[in-house]
């Protein structure tokens, strides 16, 4: 007990004597994922204008969509490998550029292959962004902020999914709706200048104080690395086969309540697009509360002397709790009761993913996060085209009734916990492991 309080109180006045740099590289984060979803969120909104003015149908826009899908997932798998391979300052300059020309590029097309083409080029650059983004968490983060970090960018999805609905109409009356795809574009690029001009590794950065680098090395945050950590290697590591079914349990349920709740509500209660602003702000502003009340928790857990994965699981377990509620939501006969569960359920996954991404950082070296990170989004993604297909079936099936995949999204979480909980368990380690059976003993000296 002794030990545990000291410890507390070392890290408590280390905080407060380290600078603040490190959240300013969290903050840019935080914008470029911001970025990332209007980007994103752009294309689903105009559904009507392109609809009506492209004479598309609903196979159509929903094939573009499926070409987004596919090169999403192989964006995460490459551009993890590529963030390991070039690192974080140039990799994440690339993918935003890239995601940045392929957003304006959406203002010059006319036709569907065309559309398909800026879609699909748009997915797999956007394919980035995470896996960069928990490098560079995993690089200027102490184990014990890692999650509290992760959970405040990983906050700005949300808030992307916020600023689009709310300002998209008014660009559209002033520019037009081509404009707004190139104007989008033209903030991404900015941000680029911006993180060239700001981001190193910690050793490398002139502005980081002695104080704070030596904080931020209190854990492991800027330890040496392997040269090269090969690719099939990764996959002897049980820290990649828990995220990577977590991500394959819970992300798909996430991309449903993003593309399909606007239906729900338009089906359920006649909520048309303008109206429908009121209600998703709220989601989404909710949602964001529950990514960083998530980091928070382990945060504040790993503080008190807990042990590092322990706080993550239990952090997750009471995440998981909060979706279990939305499996009733088919029955509620308000709207705005409706829109408050799904509301909870949309923030324990994000609570969740917040400590989800992290456990990657926790249990393998940093040369390989980014890898095993793209590994998971791509299960993701893959399993997320299939989710997408199913659910378009149910629905033609049972005439549009939601109660099935409610429950089926209320029941992820737990399972995913679960899963990920047996996974991460103490057996006896095998030989060549570390007594945590984590990692190699080799990597544990480093």
């Amino acid at each position: 007990m002794t030990t545990s309080i000291g410890a507390a109180a070392d890290a408590a006045g280390a905080t407060a004597s380290a600078g603040r740099y490190r959240w300013v590289i969290c903050a840019l984060l935080f914008a470029s994922t911001t970025l990332c979803y209007m980007d994103r969120q752009i294309f689903g909104l105009l559904k009507p204008t392109l609809d009506l003015e492209l004479g598309w149908s609903e196979t159509v826009y929903g094939d573009v969509i499926a070409t987004f899908s596919l090169m999403y997932a192989c964006g995460y798998l490459f551009g993890g490998r590529l963030m390991d391979r070039i690192g974080v300052r140039r990799g994440l300059s690339l993918a935003v550029a890239g995601w940045s020309i392929s957003a304006a590029l959406h203002g010059l097309m006319t036709t569907a292959l065309g559309f398909k083409f800026a879609r699909g080029a748009l997915g797999l650059t956007e394919g980035g962004n995470f896996p960069a983004s928990i490098k560079a968490v995993r690089e200027w983060f102490p184990p014990r902020e890692r999650a509290f970090a992760t959970g405040l960018f990983n906050a700005g999805s949300n808030i992307g999914a916020i600023v689009t609905p709310i300002s998209l109409p008014f660009v559209v009356a002033l520019v037009g709706w081509r404009a707004a795809f190139v104007l989008a574009g033209a903030l991404g690029l900015i941000w680029v200048a911006l993180w060239l001009r700001f981001y190193e590794t910690p050793a490398r950065r002139r502005r980081l104080s002695a104080a704070e680098l030596a904080y931020i090395r209190s854990g492991d945050g800027d330890a040496p690395e392997p040269a090269k950590v090969p690719w099939l290697s990764l996959f002897a590591y049980r820290g990649t086969w828990a995220y990577a079914l977590g991500m394959l349990l819970t992300s798909p349920v996430w991309w449903f309540y993003l593309n399909w709740v606007p239906g729900f509500l338009h089906q359920r209660f006649g909520v048309n697009m303008m109206a429908s602003i009121a209600p998703l702000v709220t989601i989404y502003l909710i949602a964001d509360i529950g990514s960083v009340a998530g980091g928070w928790i382990s945060s504040r857990l790993i503080r008190g002397g807990m042990p590092v994965l322990r706080a993550r699981m239990i952090a997750m377990l009471c995440m998981a709790v909060c979706p279990i509620p939305v499996a009733l939501v088919s029955g509620v006969s308000g709207m705005w009761p409706a829109v408050l569960l799904i509301a909870l359920a949309a923030a324990g996954h994000q609570g969740l993913s917040a400590n989800l991404y992290t456990i990657v950082s926790d249990t393998l070296p940093a040369g390989a996060v980014s890898s095993v990170i793209g590994i998971g989004g791509f299960a993701a993604g893959v399993t997320g085209m299939f989710v997408a297909m199913a659910v378009g079936r149910i629905l033609d099936a049972t005439g549009g009734n939601y109660m099935v995949l409610f429950i089926g999204a209320a029941a992820a979480y737990p399972l995913a916990v679960l899963v990920m909980a047996l996974i991460l368990r103490r057996p006896s380690p095998p030989a060549g492991t570390s007594a945590d059976g984590l990692r190699p003993v080799l990597m544990e000296q480093q």
